[in-house]
């Protein structure tokens, strides 16, 4: 009985030394030092797609007009900004926020998407539903089609204004991920931080005049997106995004009475305590190779964090085949033992011409490749299993 109590006590004092080796201390200080009042949260680095902070991440919640963020993508994807969106019965006198538009006016989409982001308005969203997919039901699939595209696993729509619905959710991490998405886009980028827009009004003296109902666009530093949202069920939800020397954050509360000071603290936090760090170049050449790096890379790195990078070349053997016969393998990039990147490798000569930033599609995989907490979670996993004696759980 005593060697048995011996063996528990030697592994619990290994367990200890083992963790006092780690850097706990200052990602318990960290993560302590974010407490919202939100339902669910998350915080995403926009570039690289790492989710930074994630509370209730994945639980599925009523939205309300936080929808909007995947009309106006959708829209701006698949429509012309300089069409004619006719306003009809269906989009007429839409409950909820509006814009109070005539049956039967006449307005640019891309007029139209501002009033959308910046008011919130219900009858644009029905309005460019039915513009683009020719129906609302139409535009509903399409934005379907485009959150399984994004691996959204927690998402589904059933209407373009986001009044709750039967059917109609999303989580924090999605809508991270879903906006981190969209905010490459220029378009949609310019139009969600755009404090005040005024458009030409065909039935009245005056112009429409949209301020946006945005209050972290005043209230941070650097704010520059994205949307609020609220319903008597959804209640609080806000998207806010920020940038800061270079690097833009967006973060996600659903049910929150206290948002717009949860967003400060959310933000601070992710520029704090994990800045974005250039750790590749394009043109870079690879030591001991005649061979140069294919892209940019730069990822939002914590205390600690670089130290832990291994990265690895994979050559390519010249039998492979392969439709870019210039590509040579691949650095990779690993941190915690998860592949967080993989960067093509080329000749010089052979380097191809540099994608658009637009075209690298971020996906709920990529952005979930290295959680900032994963480690920690592993630890107290184990830490759980290691305690349980004779089938009772003592920590």
């Amino acid at each position: 009985m005593k060697t048995k109590k011996r063996k528990w006590t030697f592994s619990l004092m290994l367990c200890i030394i083992l963790l006092l080796q780690l850097p706990m201390p200052s990602l318990r200080a960290e993560n302590s030092s974010i407490n919202t009042h939100a339902r669910a949260a998350a915080l995403i680095d926009v570039e690289s797609g790492r989710i930074l902070y994630s509370n209730r991440g994945d639980e599925s919640m009523p939205i309300a007009s936080l929808t909007k963020i995947m009309t106006a993508i959708v829209a701006i994807e698949n429509g012309d900004l300089d069409s004619v969106v006719k306003v009809g019965k269906n989009a007429y006198a839409k409950e909820g926020s509006s814009l109070y538009l005539k049956l039967g006016e006449e307005m640019a989409l891309e007029t139209m998407l501002y009033g959308l982001m910046l008011r919130s308005g219900n009858d644009a969203a029905s309005a460019i539903a039915e513009h683009i997919g020719g129906s609302e039901e139409g535009f509903t699939y399409m934005m379907n089609a485009k959150a399984e595209e994004l691996q959204l696993t927690h998402t589904h729509f059933a209407n373009a204004h986001g009044l709750d619905d039967k059917g109609h959710f999303s989580s924090a991490n999605d809508l991270a991920v879903l906006t981190a998405y969209a905010l490459h886009n220029p378009v949609f980028k310019e139009i969600v931080k755009t404090q005040e827009k005024t458009a030409d009004n065909p039935y009245e003296k005056w112009d429409y005049k949209w301020r946006n109902k945005n209050k972290m666009l005043r209230l941070y530093e650097g704010a520059d997106g994205v949307k609020t949202g609220y319903t008597k069920i959804a209640l609080r939800c806000l998207v806010s995004s920020a940038t800061r020397n270079g690097q833009q954050l967006v973060a996600v509360t659903l049910n929150d009475g206290d948002d717009w000071n949860d967003h400060a603290s959310l933000l601070n936090f992710g520029f704090n305590h994990y800045p974005l760090k250039s750790l590749i170049k394009r043109g870079d050449k690879v030591s001991g190779y005649e061979l140069v790096t294919g892209d940019d890379f730069s990822y939002p790195l914590g205390q600690g964090e670089q130290e832990r990078l291994v990265t690895t070349m994979i050559l390519q053997s010249d039998s492979k085949r392969t439709t870019d016969f210039g590509l040579k393998g691949f650095l990779q990039l690993q941190l915690g033992g998860k592949e967080i990147r993989r960067i093509p490798l080329y000749t010089p000569d052979a380097l191809p011409p540099k994608p658009p930033v637009y075209g690298k599609r971020l996906s709920s995989a990529s952005a979930a490749a290295y959680p900032s907490d994963t480690w920690l979670q592993a630890i107290g996993s184990a830490l759980r299993a290691l305690f349980q004696a004779g089938g009772k759980e003592i920590l």
